[in-house]
Parts: structure tokens; sequence; C-alpha cells
């Protein structure tokens, strides 16, 4: 049903540029701390739009982003510079948006970065800041 309301949307000329959702509705979305959010931000690699009252606001292409930088940072394991020079490049390489997460998963299979790998990032990420289990 919701693909079903995008597409007489975007038959209508709907934008998905336009901003339109609050960072508390991204964060959700993407699962992460609105602060990993502003950290993007401060970082150039998601940069949303201001509304009047400076608030940021996101887009449907800023949803995708966000998903395209969690999938780098949290399957591939790396680390926010990292997926600047990955953007850098693929500006320069003139890759289009939809075409970034195949073009880097060739490349990411090229250097034998497995599923297995992959899991074990997610596994390693997912311990980041906890404590150790207590020793029976």
């Amino acid at each position: 049903m919701v693909t079903e309301v995008l597409l007489s949307r975007t038959e209508k000329g709907f934008d998905a540029d336009k901003p339109m959702f609050p960072i508390s509705v991204i964060a959700d979305l993407l699962q992460v701390h609105q602060r990993t959010l502003r950290i993007y931000n401060e970082e150039k690699i998601l940069v949303p739009e201001r509304s009047p009252k400076n608030r940021r606001l996101y887009s449907f292409n800023d949803i995708e982003r966000g998903k395209f930088i969690q999938y780098m940072s949290r399957e591939l394991g790396i680390n926010i510079i990292g997926i600047k020079i990955i953007f850098e490049l693929l500006k320069q390489q003139n890759i289009k948006a939809e075409d970034q997460k195949a073009f880097i998963d060739e490349i990411a299979k090229n250097i034998n970065i497995t599923y297995e790998i992959q899991q074990q990032n997610k596994e390693k990420l997912s311990r980041r800041g906890r404590k150790p289990a207590p020793i029976a």
C-alpha cells in the first residue's frame, strides 16, 4: 500500500529530494541516536536541509543515503573517514546514487570481504561499549 501511495505521488510529481522528516524520525528509521546524525552532518556525509526555524529536515533520498552509510559502517566495518573518502571517490567516478551499493558490494567481493567477515564486523560493533560478561 505504501508503495502504491508513493507511486501515485511520483506520477503526480513527488519529489524524493524534498526535505520533510525531522531528525527524530530519521534516527528511528535508521536505528541510530540523533547525535550520530549530527556527527554525519558535521562530517558532511549526510547533510539535511534546514527549515525556516533552522531545524534539520531530511528527504527520502537522505534516508537512502543514511541506509547506505549504515551498511558501510555496520556491515563492512568502515569508519566515518573511510565513508567520506568512499563518497568522494564515488562522486569522482560519476556513479549514480542508485548504483553505489552494487559498486561497493563488487569491490568488497573483489577484496574478499565475505558475508562471514561482514557478520563478524556486525558482532564486534554490537559489543562496543559494553562491559564483558561476568565469568561464571
